[in-house]
């Protein structure tokens, strides 16, 4: 498990999951602070977080996997694509950049101007029970459309994956802040709770978004379309093993067999292998 930690690559990916999630706190966030001649809407707000996600895919997608977000880094995990040290890695980096880049904005932001800080509250009578069912929905969302866009398997054209996922987001806080404030990652909701102090309800953007990324890890990875390793491989990424060369070798002949006994072209998945 430990090579991990003696490569340059590995402390790269880290270092590349704090920065990645510190900018998408610091615009994201930003663009939800009430300036008073031009009070942001939610097409705004939805678009700045859409559009953060996918600059930032596209920037860090090829150092880290560019989760940018402790579910997705969880799902990641469950479905086999990272190993149990990486996750814990990345979830600290991620949480630790959310906070840095909150801390930043604010501290740039007029006092007048900061108000409640984009902190994900319940809105409009929404119960605790309804907050996380609709964070469950927002993630599983997401989720999906990481796995599926990002499939490596995948030969047919599945145009531009950083889009896909910056619409994803798009998509979840057109409907999610009418809810909660849209969530969708517990590093955007952790980070101005922090700064502000206020942990009201705090539970709902954990339990929520984990939940709703394990749910679709599992539907897309072991059910709808089933990843090839065996249980030993995925033991041994678990694990971090150092990966043995033969695995890509293996893992092309049983994608050639699947091709031979399915009817249709196959994903690809950028997610990284631990």
């Amino acid at each position: 498990m430990l090579w991990e930690l003696r490569s340059v690559a590995f402390t790269r990916a880290v270092l590349a999951e704090f920065l990645a999630t510190l900018f998408f706190i610091f615009f994201g966030l930003g663009s939800a602070l009430n300036w008073p001649s031009t009070t942001p809407s939610i097409l705004q707000i939805s678009l700045a977080f859409g559009l953060a996600i996918a600059t930032l895919v596209q920037a860090v997608g090829h150092i880290s996997g560019a989760h940018i977000n402790p579910a997705v880094t969880v799902a990641c995990l469950v479905g086999s694509h990272v190993s149990l040290l990486r996750a814990v890695f990345y979830v600290v980096a991620q949480i630790l950049g959310a906070v840095a880049g909150a801390a930043l904005l604010h501290e740039l932001t007029p006092p007048h101007i900061r108000g409640n800080f984009a902190v994900n509250k319940l809105q409009n009578n929404t119960t605790s029970g309804q907050a996380v069912t609709m964070e469950i929905f927002l993630t599983f969302q997401l989720v999906l459309c990481i796995f599926a866009t990002t499939d490596d398997r995948r030969s047919d054209n599945v145009g531009s994956p950083s889009l896909s996922i910056g619409f994803s987001v798009a998509l979840g806080h057109l409907l999610g802040i009418y809810y909660t404030g849209c969530s969708m990652n517990p590093a955007r909701s952790f980070a101005p709770a922090v700064i502000m102090g206020d942990f009201n309800d705090h539970w709902v953007f954990w339990l929520g978004p984990l939940t709703g990324a394990v749910v679709a890890s599992l539907l897309y990875n072991y059910i709808l379309f089933p990843n090839p390793k065996t249980l030993s491989e995925r033991l041994a990424v678990f694990k971090g093993y150092e990966p043995e060369e033969d695995w890509e070798e293996r893992a092309a002949h049983r994608r050639q067999s699947m091709e031979l006994h399915s009817p249709q072209t196959l994903p690809r998945s950028v997610m990284e292998k631990a």
